[in-house]
């Protein structure tokens, strides 16, 4: 799955993964400034996506958990090297926060991959939004939102054929595991970062949910982790699906309002279905793609509701960025 991507206090929407966008939403941009930060946000959605489809080419290697081990690992080396994070000065509750963080997140991406290596990527990551969309919902409390929620689940019931016989239903669990740990990683994403500055908590709990991996990755795929060439593919999805989008996100949110990048954010389930067609041969038919349209509209409806409650005076619900793939 998408780690997520949170470079601070993280906003809350359907989805990957994303910077928080809490921090940086009065830096609303003027129409000239909107394509650059569009583009680089699109562009890391794409390398969230591209990564994932290249950890599936790369499970038959060294099995989904292995995968999730290296990318984490690697994702975790970079992080800490960047952000240099302080050790002392915390207190115990502090600690307990940022565990909590890393091990949502290793559980997120290790559920995921679990669900990528039985079910197509574009199904996958849109029963995986639902996690994040069910919390904004929920937050919320919104009449309007029942029927956001209604018309994911609609969405949901097509991707499943009617039933979910076209599904591995042990994939579909797996992924809806994995959503329901996203919807947690939010929550602790965000306590996280009103306790650690910049990245610092981020940078950790990445560590943290690399060394809880690291005996499942093991036990499943053993001396396979020491190929060298299965550890720079590993780095490779690391950098694809974590350094690159987090490095573009950052640099976007710097001048893109919150709204926009959120929304943005909700296109996550088209991307996973482009690049499973493109790079692993995933194509979906009219019924499936129909469904990931309306759990993309689903996301895009209870975003736009939020910041339409707060532009109204009243405090929105959180919304956090779609995209798992952390």
């Amino acid at each position: 799955m998408n780690e997520p991507r949170v470079p601070g206090p993280p906003v809350t929407t359907p989805g990957t993964t994303a910077p928080s966008v809490a921090t940086h939403a009065h830096a609303a941009p003027g129409p000239r400034t909107s394509l650059g930060p569009v583009g680089l946000v699109l562009a890391g959605g794409v390398s969230v996506q591209f990564g994932a489809a290249l950890a599936v080419n790369l499970m038959p290697r060294a099995g989904a958990l292995g995968v999730v081990t290296l990318r984490l690992a690697a994702a975790a080396v970079v992080l800490l090297l960047f952000c240099r994070p302080r050790l002392r000065g915390h207190s115990r509750s502090d600690w307990g926060t940022v565990i909590a963080f890393g091990v949502t997140m290793g559980a997120m991406n290790g559920l995921f991959y679990q669900s990528v290596a039985r079910i197509p990527l574009g199904a996958a990551v849109t029963l995986e939004v639902l996690g994040p969309l069910a919390l904004s919902v929920l937050a919320s409390r919104r009449l309007v939102n029942v029927v956001w929620a209604g018309l994911a689940l609609a969405g949901v019931f097509l991707l499943g054929g009617g039933g979910f016989g076209d599904l591995d239903l042990v994939g579909a669990a797996f992924a809806l595991s994995a959503g329901a740990m996203w919807a947690a990683y939010i929550v602790f994403s965000a306590r996280t970062g009103r306790r650690f500055p910049q990245a610092d908590g981020l940078a950790l709990a990445m560590a943290v949910g690399a060394l809880l991996m690291l005996p499942l990755g093991i036990a499943e795929s053993g001396t396979k982790l020491t190929d060298p060439t299965t550890i720079a593919l590993g780095s490779a999805v690391a950098v694809m699906s974590s350094v690159l989008p987090y490095t573009l996100e950052l640099l976007a949110l710097r001048r893109l309002p919150a709204s926009t990048f959120a929304i943005m954010m909700s296109l996550e389930p088209a991307l996973a279905a482009t690049a499973g067609f493109l790079i692993l041969g995933q194509a979906l038919s009219l019924v499936q793609a129909a469904a990931i349209a309306l759990v993309i509209a689903a996301s895009m409806g209870a975003v736009r509701t939020q910041v339409g409650r707060g532009k109204a005076g009243t405090p929105p619900a959180p919304v956090t960025p779609v995209a798992p793939e952390a």
